[in-house]
Parts: structure tokens; sequence; C-alpha cells
């Protein structure tokens, strides 16, 4: 009998998370808190009404919404085969190949660190109105950065439950709000009866469309992250499908209401007008004229929480991707290990915080305006970074099933995630072609370009990365987007010494 092929394999403490730690509720908290609710009605749809002058937000966060439930019908049947804290990365690699999984690896990393770190740069402005109401403080934005900073820190080393009960309570209070706000002005509308203008076709089918999508598009950033949980979550087949399905109809249905409830209090014709002049303040000075003060205060202390949540969210997630890249080898192992007591992604979380703060020191010593070039551009090239990665992911979801052959309806192996492709390549054609008007630049500033860019680079490094383990360490080669089970697949023979059949579709 030939000898067995043998992979050296991790310690127990760095080949797997805890599991069974989370339900379907702490799933669907974290990928809410990582959408940020009141940050996105606050200021996306604010931003979207006054850049675009467009009417139709509510119809556009409904089609979107409507491409991105195509896309997790493929995303969540590749759920139940694939199970990864990798996600894209995973499924990718299980699709497309391993160079095209690290490739896809190396610009979720560059997205996923661009959201979490850009919103240390909101953290100061969205609490400044609330420390200056209740303290009558005005710490300078760093200040608030770092004590943010230091919060996350520290939460991303504790249970992932802890963090996900934390989660709870900021976005149960953030969606009661938001809710409350919406009531209040579909209360008072504009001339005295409620328009239902910006529901029609009508307000989307217009010139600007296209950046309007874009936008609305990168509220839903977050969604995805259910799959990221999938080897923490009690029964992951039954909570990844509806943690997904249940966060897309959340998000789709509460932005669509939140952004045409603002139409209604300004009025259709004057909503690009008003979200120009007051941006962010907007809803907040909406709530003071229906609401009184004190909705004020909570709603701005909500939006403050909700910056937070999704800083806690994000940090999570990107700490879980260093960790699937490290226990397979492909980043160093260190960043493969996980804190024995608690049984959290250590190296990753610690280098993810390490980063945080080098961010916030750069832009501190420098004097650069943390609000547009920290959290703007970081945020919209972070959302970017995210469509390409489910673009791709619906392309790798179809490979799969077509190589595979498992046992799958043609509409979720093949229909559901073909009609998203082109959807979401279509969503991602027009974001290349108004770039300059997303992040708010001259068409000739060569953030324009590079802001895009950064991500097709960040994906031929990985690719050549790959290529480069693939001959010089094959071992490690053929462990990726193989999780947890790599090792041990890999080292298990076949019946009479024949290689395992992991072992035989690694070598592919």
């Amino acid at each position: 009998m030939p000898p067995t092929e043998t992979i050296q394999r991790p310690s127990n403490v760095s080949d797997a998370l805890a599991r069974g730690r989370l339900g379907v509720p702490s799933v669907i908290f974290f990928v809410l808190s990582a959408a940020a609710p009141l940050t996105v009605v606050a200021g996306v749809v604010t931003t979207g009404y006054a850049v675009t002058g467009v009417t139709g937000m509510p119809l556009a966060f409904l089609v979107v919404g409507a491409v991105l439930a195509l896309f997790s019908v493929g995303y969540v049947a590749m759920a139940r085969r694939v199970e990864n804290a990798g996600a894209f990365y995973a499924y990718v690699s299980r699709g497309l190949g391993r160079p095209a999984g690290v490739g896809a690896a190396w610009v979720a990393l560059l997205a996923y660190n661009a959201l979490q770190i850009g919103l240390y740069g909101a953290i100061g402005a969205a609490a400044s109105p609330v420390l200056h109401r209740l303290f009558g403080a005005d710490p300078a934005w760093w200040v608030v950065a770092l004590a943010a900073w230091a919060l996350v820190a520290v939460l991303g080393l504790l249970r992932v439950d802890v963090n996900g009960r934390v989660l709870a309570v900021l976005l149960v209070a953030e969606l009661v709000v938001i809710l409350v706000f919406d009531l209040g002005q579909l209360g008072n509308p504009a001339g005295g009866s409620v328009s239902f203008t910006a529901l029609t076709a009508d307000s989307l089918l217009v010139p600007g469309a296209g950046a309007l999508l874009v936008l609305a598009a990168t509220g839903f950033v977050g969604f995805e992250s259910a799959v990221v949980f999938s080897e923490e979550s009690r029964d992951p087949k039954r909570t990844v499908p509806l943690a997904t399905y249940l966060s897309v109809a959340i998000i789709a249905g509460l932005y669509a209401l939140s952004s045409w409830t603002l139409t209604v209090a300004t009025g259709p014709d004057q909503i690009a007008t008003q979200a120009g002049e007051q941006s962010v303040e907007l809803i907040f000075n909406l709530a003071a004229a229906q609401l009184g003060e004190t909705a004020v205060t909570v709603g701005q202390a909500l939006f403050m929480t909700s910056v937070l949540a999704a800083m806690i969210s994000f940090h999570n997630t990107t700490a879980r991707y260093a960790f699937a890249l490290g226990r397979e080898r492909v980043l160093p192992a260190a960043f493969g290990k996980t804190s024995p007591r608690t049984g959290s992604p250590r190296t990753g979380s610690l280098a993810q915080s390490l980063l945080g703060l080098l961010v916030i020191l750069l832009y501190t010593v420098n004097g650069w305006d943390p609000v547009l070039q920290l959290f703007y551009y970081a945020g919209a090239g972070g959302g970017f970074g995210v469509l390409l990665l489910i673009a791709t992911t619906s392309i790798a979801v179809m490979a799969y099933f077509a190589r595979t052959r498992v046992e799958e309806s043609l509409w979720r192996r093949a229909v559901a995630p073909g009609l998203a492709a082109v959807a979401l390549v279509a969503i991602i054609t027009v974001a290349v072609d108004n770039f300059a008007i997303l992040l708010g630049v001259s068409p000739d500033s060569a953030l324009r370009w590079a802001v895009p860019a950064a991500y097709p680079v960040a994906a031929l490094i990985g690719v050549l990365w790959a290529l480069v383990l693939r001959g010089s360490r094959p071992d490690v080669y053929a462990r990726i987007g193989l999780g947890a089970e790599s090792a041990a697949l890999l080292a298990a023979p076949g019946p009479a010494g024949e290689p395992a059949p992991a072992r035989a579709e690694a070598r592919r």
C-alpha cells in the first residue's frame, strides 16, 4: 500500500471557531448592524437625493433588494454544502478555482477593512451633537474615535454571542426610532396630503437613476455576512438561509419606507433641495418639528450607536475572513488561531484593531477630513468591493453546481444566480461610470479611477500568491477553500490507499 499523504494539522485551538453559539436572531443582529439602518437612512438616503436629484430612492431599494434576493437563492444553496467563515473566498475557490478564490479573499479583506475602519471617521461627527446636547462637550473627533476603537477592540476578543447581545440592544432601539420617525413624517405630510410620487416607476426611470441604484446597493452591504457566522451558528443549514432572506427583506422594506416618508414630509419636489442643504440633519430636523426635542436627542444618540454597532459587526466579519485564510495557511498561521477561552479569532481581531488605530493616528497627525476623506471615501469604496464580490460569487455558484452535479433545482443552481449576475454586472458597470458622482469629486480626479482600480489590483495580487503557493507549497494550495475540515479531509486516504475525494478534488 502506498504511503499515506499527510499534512501538518493545526492545533485544536486554531482550526475551529466556537460552535453553536448563534441562533437566527443573533445572526440577523450581526447582519442588520453591519447594514447600519439609521446611518443609511440619515446619511445614504439624504446623500442620494441630494447628489442625484432623483426621487425614486424607495423603488431603487426595492429593485436592489429583489436582485439580492435572487442572489441569495444560489448563495444559501451553496451555504448548505460549503460551511466556511471565509464565505465569498470559499465559494469562489470551490466554484472558479483556488487562484480566483484567493483573489476574492484579497478583495474581501480590502473591502471589509475599508468599511470598518472608515466608520472611525464618522463616529466623531455622529457623537458630537449628542455630547454637546447632553454634556456641553465638544471633544475632537479622534478622541471619540479612540474611545470607540477601544470598545470594539475589547468586544472583538470576547465570545461572539456577547457581541450579539450588545448588537441586539443597540439595533432594536435603532429600528424603533426609525419607525417612530417614519410615522411622524407620515403624520405631517407637506401640503397636507400624503404623496405617492416617489413610489411610481416614472420617479426612477430618469437620468441619474443608475447612480441611485448604486447608492441603494451600498445600503445593503452586510446582508451577505450571515454565511460568515455559519461555523458558529446553531443548525447552520437552517440559520443561514433564514437570516439571509429575512435580512434582505427587512433592509429593503425599511429603507424603502423611510426614504418614501422623507419625500412625504418635505414634498417630492423639495426633497433634493432640502437634503442638499441639511444633509444628515434632515431627518433630525424633521423629527424636531414633528416629535419634539426629546425625540431628536434619542435619535442622535442612536445614530451614534448605529455607527458603533456597524463597527462591531464589520470588525467581527473581517476578523473571521482573516481567520479562514490563516487556518488554511493562505495568511500566516497565526491568523488561524482562536482564543482558547472565548473561541474568537484572536489574531485576526488584534490585527484589525491595530490597523484601525494606525489609520486614526494617521488622519489625526495629518489633519485630514475624517468624514469626507475617511468615512465617505472608504465607505463608497468598500461597498463597491462587496458588489464585485457578490457578482463574482453568483458566477461561482453556477460553476460549482455545474461541476459537482449535486442534486439541486435548476432555479437554485442556475436561473436565480444567473439573473442576479446579469443585474449585478449592470449595476457595477453603472457604478464605474458614475464613480466621480459617488465620491463627490470632479470627473478628472485621480480618485475617480484609483478607488475602483484598487480591487482588480488586489485580486491580481491574490491570484499570483495562489500560483506561488501551488508551486512552492502544494499542501497549502490543496487546502484552499475547504475550511475547518481541510486538514482531516486531505489527510484521510480513500479505499485501497487511493486519495480521498477531497484530496482528489484539491488536485484539480
